[in-house]
């Protein structure tokens, strides 16, 4: 058996990811392990199946792909099964949207971005 179980992200701080996603989101912070200089960081929303490493950046490579690492395009899909429940909490906890949302073939999906500028689709799918 396989599955995906983690996907990076990088930030450029650990600890100001950590405040987004758990303190404003309530994601879950699974793992925080000091290795020296870097940090196992893994987080999740709750009852999430995969895992967001967040991965601080070192040089300028990656500190330019911050905010990128899809080249422009929305990079991370949250999904939900309550869109409207969980956009207004969004909304109350100042997270920005791109976008009103929108019904498409395969679900309701609105943009919203996080603090570093990664973009990301809430998106509730179709039945």
């Amino acid at each position: 058996m396989q599955f995906l179980s983690a996907v990076t992200l990088v930030v450029p701080d650990y600890d100001a990811a950590i405040a987004f996603y758990c303190g404003k989101l309530g994601w879950a912070l699974l793992e925080d392990i000091p290795q020296g200089r870097k940090r196992w960081v893994t987080i999740a929303p709750e009852g999430g199946q995969c895992r967001l490493l967040l991965a601080r950046a070192e040089g300028a490579d990656q500190q330019a792909a911050i905010g990128n690492q899809a080249g422009g395009r929305v990079g991370f899909f949250l999904s939900t099964d309550d869109f409207a429940g969980d956009h207004a909490a969004m909304l109350a906890a100042g997270v920005t949207f791109r976008e009103a949302p929108r019904r498409e073939p395969y679900g309701t999906v609105a943009v919203w971005e996080d603090p570093f500028g990664n973009a990301w689709d809430l998106i509730e799918p179709k039945g």
